[in-house]
């Protein structure tokens, strides 16, 4: 195994087994939901009624991410009719389904997952008993779907630029690796704020994120592509600046 996958798939993964495992045998879950995001003089939860945890994080940072996965999807068909958004099909191709597969993984795990909501256990505003991570959730009581966390991966989506440029430069692709995982933090720490999720649905999500796109990453730009068509296309641009 070469560095690249030893730094890209065996490295996070033993840590999120190690995190994982340490959050089933402390229930560092509720620990943490304890201390930072549920009132229990208020028996409410931190973020449930503010315009920061719902209109901010929720529905604002969901459209934004709407309108970028969008504008990729904009460019990559733009590109079928317009000859200057051609040489960056490939680019857009990638950023479009790098976020839609990792987001669409992630939201068809939780419905399928049956994990209750924080909000839904007794003790924090439900009525349903608090199952362990790993633990078998009683028949009896309704399906539920909270994890992994949904909205948090496509925070964590953003890191498909990260894979976009890391062929190109080092350091942009380490400032887009920071934006993607601080989007993801963000809006996991939104969701939890708001009883949505436990920590360890977030952390879930973002690897699962990670995976798609490192899968995706090895499939269409690994092996040293560099996009001569879209190099030329930048070079074309600032030829002028540089001659002037």
């Amino acid at each position: 195994m070469n560095r690249f996958w030893i730094a890209h798939a065996a490295v996070p993964g033993a840590a999120f087994a190690l995190l994982m495992l340490v959050i089933a045998g402390s229930d560092l879950d509720t620990r943490i939901a304890d201390a930072l995001f549920y009132d229990r003089g208020a028996n409410l939860w931190i973020g449930a009624h503010t315009a920061w945890a719902n209109t901010w994080i929720h529905t604002g940072g969901r459209d934004v991410i709407r309108a970028i996965a969008l504008s990729a999807l904009a460019v990559l068909l733009g590109g079928t009719f317009l000859e200057r958004l051609r040489a960056w099909r490939r680019e857009a191709a990638f950023v479009a389904l790098a976020m839609i597969l990792s987001i669409g993984l992630v939201g068809l795990l939780k419905h399928l997952s049956n994990v209750d909501c924080p909000w839904s256990l007794a003790g924090y505003g439900g009525t349903h008993p608090y199952i362990p991570l790993f633990g078998d959730r009683p028949d009896h009581l309704s399906r539920a779907a909270c994890f992994p966390g949904a909205h948090s991966s496509s925070g964590f989506a953003l890191m498909c630029f990260y894979f976009l440029l890391r062929e190109r430069s080092a350091r942009a692709a380490r400032v887009a690796l920071g934006a993607g995982l601080a989007a993801g933090v963000l809006f996991a720490f939104g969701q939890e704020a708001r009883g949505a999720h436990f920590l360890s649905h977030d952390l879930t999500s973002a690897v699962l994120v990670w995976y798609v796109q490192l899968g995706l990453h090895a499939g269409m730009l690994r092996h040293g592509i560099r996009y001569p068509e879209a190099e030329r296309a930048i070079d074309l641009t600032l030829q002028p600046r540089l001659t002037t």
